[in-house]
């Protein structure tokens, strides 16, 4: 089977953050989205917006289908966590570690990165496991920071003291929100003083993907109200500034061809852990097992999955040009990425991921390109 092709030549998410900085003059930062020099700038990221999607409802959203110049690819896994971190870090996920929804880390077990607790359903890991620890790369936030530039974090209010949020977004100015109006409003004060640099996120979009799918009518609704949120900005945006707004994923509607893992016996021999997500999977074997549970997911799956062992989808550029080695555990000895429509549930083990309507992770061009709308004040 084909494995997918990586299209170096569309811009990689994790550039986003040091071509802003970069625009802003911060030092060792490279500009290589070819942005024009600010004293301003801001990113803004919609989680679930993908390329696709807007495409394929413009007439909901005019002001960002105006505004959107190219597309970018977010890299695999194409989820929330390894976007976040490519924003926050500037590289891609063989460098910063999170390395999915949840992944395995030598020594602890199965990482829930977004409830940072082991998977499925386990203990607190906050006190004994810093996020400092998974993600020790300095942030761009911090080094923006460091370069006397006013750096703001502009979110939920309830993800300020998240142990995902120190990982991957510390650095400058916590500022938590609680709904559009002042999400708008925080986002354009972050961009008062004189040299600023601002990260804004946006969650509900995603949200009701996985609920309702994507395209749904609730998330038409949704994007609707993002694209006033995007106007409302833009329309107020100071002299010498720049606006860029990005997204972590697209997404997906599971069909048909979904697999519900735990009810097959054959893909369960050989497997000491499972981690990812529905539609990107790390399997993690016992001692010697590999190519034996790499045949059987293989033949198993058929055409619903590229199924790969860990050395073959690094070599491959899946993780990015460059693996760190204390990543490479972190990645499963076999490597499985959902073709089509098609998921690989747990239903039993992951119930409430299971019963979700949309989903993302894998290399289908909905859920791998997302929009770079820029704006200028």
């Amino acid at each position: 089977m084909d494995l997918p092709v990586i299209d170096h030549d569309v811009a990689h998410l994790s550039q986003v953050t040091p071509s802003l900085l970069a625009a802003l003059g911060v030092p060792e930062f490279a500009g290589s989205l070819g942005l024009p020099e600010v004293s301003r700038a801001c990113v803004l990221l919609i989680d679930g917006l993908g390329w696709d999607l807007l495409d394929a409802h413009a007439s909901d959203a005019p002001v960002l289908s105006e505004l959107r110049s190219r597309p970018l690819r977010v890299g695999y896994p194409a989820t929330t966590v390894a976007g976040l971190a490519a924003i926050g870090t500037g590289v891609a996920s063989g460098e910063h570690g999170m390395a999915g929804y949840t992944f395995e880390l030598p020594g602890v077990g199965v990482l829930n990165a977004l409830r940072w607790c082991l998977h499925p359903g386990g203990a607190d890991l906050r006190e004994e496991l810093p996020a400092e620890r998974v993600q020790p790369l300095p942030t761009t936030f911090a080094r923006a920071e460091a370069d006397g530039v006013d750096t703001s974090v502009v979110s939920s209010a309830m993800y300020a003291d998240t142990a995902l949020t120190r990982a991957v977004l510390r650095g400058g100015r916590y500022v938590g929100v609680h709904a559009l109006g002042d999400l708008a409003a925080a986002t354009l004060d972050a961009l008062r003083p004189a040299r600023a640099f601002c990260y804004a996120y946006h969650s509900e979009l995603d949200m009701l993907g996985h609920l309702h799918g994507p395209g749904s009518q609730a998330w038409r609704m949704q994007l609707g109200q993002v694209d006033r949120l995007v106007e409302s900005i833009v329309d107020r945006l100071p002299p010498d500034s720049v606006l860029a707004v990005v997204a972590d994923h697209g997404m997906v509607r599971l069909d048909e061809t979904t697999v519900d893992l735990d009810a097959v016996p054959e893909l369960a021999d050989g497997v000491r852990a499972l981690a990812g997500e529905a539609r990107a999977r790390h399997v993690h074997t016992e001692d010697g097992a590999t190519p034996h549970v790499l045949a059987a997911w293989r033949e198993t799956l058929g055409d619903r999955a590229w199924v790969v062992a860990r050395d073959e989808a690094i070599e491959h550029g899946w993780f990015g040009p460059r693996v760190a080695d204390h990543v490479r555990p972190r990645i499963g000895d076999v490597v499985a990425a959902a073709r089509g429509n098609t998921g690989l549930l747990r239903r039993t083990a992951e119930p409430m991921e299971s019963g979700l309507v949309g989903h993302h992770g894998s290399f289908t061009s909905a859920e791998q390109l997302v929009p770079l709308a820029l704006a200028f004040g």
